[in-house]
């Protein structure tokens, strides 16, 4: 039987990287989290934790324990919060890019909600690293993320075609230095632009910051500089794709869900199935 003290440090140690940063996260000293980590090690007669690398890594039998503890603190969490909820109601929290919260998309959380009236769909939006480290630490049961390349444990993935994009209206060659239209720093998309732009030697400077897709297409629509976005974002926007720079490559969407039971394996179906109209300008 895994003490929850106990995962919950390993799991704040591997986060961290450092027992020090640890210690302050949790409010304890370093010597305490330092034999709490000690008496997993013993309970599990294996060393988790590399302490000679810096940042601190994970072991290979650490590397195996890490996806378990997060599980198992994330349902801990979980029968805390159904036992204390009177109705027995029983909550999924889905973590979501902006830009795949369309109005279809909306509809089919609604549709979810109305067949499981006893779930409370808590759904976030986010960048996708943001969305990943939550789905890891277990605040998240199920996120829907853009990353190079998916994890060996996503539900399911597929790619994300990507384009550069400028106002439709455009005549004029870009200048130099190029201006860019970017989400925050963070934002795949961001470094994406940055890395293709230097490797081809040019210059470049950030014209605006947007923290939502509408703002970017807005400001791409105006005229403000080029961005790169999912191809299947850009439509209704007085926008083109712009062929004049090295072509992005695909992003990968992925899915990762804690639970495989019935409700989870419902709203998985109904928000891929979603995911996969919007962006292929299917009809719902």
């Amino acid at each position: 039987m895994f003490d929850h003290k106990l995962l919950l440090t390993f799991v704040t140690v591997a986060d961290t990287g450092s027992f020090t940063a640890a210690s302050e996260r949790l409010h304890s000293t370093q010597s305490t989290v330092s034999q709490q980590i000690s008496r997993l090690e013993e309970g599990v007669r294996a060393v988790l934790l590399d302490r000679s690398a810096r940042p601190v890594s994970l072991t290979p039998t650490g590397e195996r324990l890490i996806g378990y503890a997060r599980r198992i603190l994330a349902l801990q969490r979980e029968a805390e919060l159904l036992l204390t909820d009177p109705a027995g109601t029983r909550t999924i929290k889905l973590g979501v890019p902006d830009d795949l919260v369309t109005a279809c998309m909306s509809a089919e959380f609604a549709r979810f909600i109305a067949a499981f009236p006893e779930v409370r769909l808590d759904v976030t939006t986010g960048l996708s690293r943001e969305l990943a480290q939550r789905f890891r630490e277990g605040a998240c049961d199920v996120v829907i993320v853009k990353e190079p390349q998916a994890q060996a444990d996503a539900r399911v993935s597929f790619p994300e075609p990507l384009v550069w994009v400028e106002a439709a209206r455009r005549a004029a060659p870009w200048p130099d230095p190029l201006p860019l239209v970017a989400f925050p720093p963070g934002g795949l998309y961001r470094d994406q632009m940055i890395d293709l732009i230097e490797a081809a030697g040019r210059r470049w400077y950030l014209a605006f910051t947007g923290n939502s897709l509408m703002s970017v297409l807005r400001a791409v629509e105006a005229g403000l500089g080029l961005a790169i976005l999912p191809r299947g974002t850009i439509g209704g926007y007085a926008v083109r794709e712009c062929t004049a720079l090295t072509p992005p490559a695909p992003m990968t969407l992925s899915v990762y869900a804690w639970e495989q039971d019935a409700v989870t394996r419902a709203l998985l179906s109904g928000v891929i199935a979603q995911v996969t109209r919007d962006r292929t300008g299917e009809a719902g």
